[in-house]
């Protein structure tokens, strides 16, 4: 692999907006992509994985999830950004609590929707697979 990818969940407002943070803000190289829409078999990932946690995927075959994906992928930035991702590096014990409080609560935070709670079985049952409302739903 030529390019790092760090994948999110493309079905959730809150991590869509970080994503747009990302590509507008943060200096990197690496893809920015919903999982929804990678090549999962060639990043090595699976769709459970991805719904879990954000992921990183090192162009050298690396893996990360959660902060220490987004650690990751501000290492690989500006100055000021890879001082935030040694700060994640530095406080797993930290960074892990802080990043599933915000799963749990990615609904409730700027730039969440109601949908961003939602297991993705129950969001494709309720929106179909290309994020619409179902009939009947």
């Amino acid at each position: 692999m030529e390019t790092s990818t760090f994948v999110y969940d493309g079905d959730c407002a809150f991590c869509t907006s970080c994503a747009e943070f990302i590509e507008r803000r943060i200096p990197t190289k690496a893809r920015v992509v919903p999982w929804q829409f990678a090549d999962l078999d060639a990043l090595g990932l699976t769709a459970a994985e991805c719904e879990e946690a954000v992921q990183w995927v090192g162009a050298d075959g690396s893996r990360a999830a959660g902060p220490d994906a987004i650690a990751k992928l501000l290492g690989g930035s500006g100055p000021l950004w890879r001082v935030a991702g040694a700060g994640l590096r530095l406080a797993p014990a930290l960074a892990w609590p802080a990043y599933r409080w915000v799963a749990r609560n990615r609904h409730r935070l700027p730039g969440g929707t109601t949908a961003c709670a939602l297991p993705q079985e129950a969001r494709e049952r309720l929106y179909g697979a290309a994020g619409r409302p179902t009939a009947g739903a």
